[in-house]
């Protein structure tokens, strides 16, 4: 019983560890399909911003420039206690 047990353990500790070489390995054999995934993100995400700053008006102020206008914040009251 003890004998099985020590062989899984083995088993199991081996198996994890050539796991991560072979991703580790497959991970550095391919960095092009990497490039090419980060390159389409970078691409969705300017294309995604592309179509946000299409959709804003272009007269009004930032949020920040709005509220230095205003003199104060959104929120809560300024003269309450905290």
């Amino acid at each position: 019983m003890i004998g099985r047990l020590f062989w899984l353990t083995v088993g199991a500790v081996l198996g994890v560890a050539g796991y991560r070489r072979l991703a580790a390995l497959a991970r550095s054999v391919s960095p092009a399909a990497r490039a090419r995934a980060l390159t389409r993100f970078t691409a969705d995400v300017r294309e995604g911003m592309q179509i946000y700053m299409e959709r804003q008006p272009g007269d009004r102020p930032s949020t920040l420039e709005g509220q230095q206008r205003h003199g104060e914040l959104p929120g809560p009251s300024a003269g309450r206690a905290r």
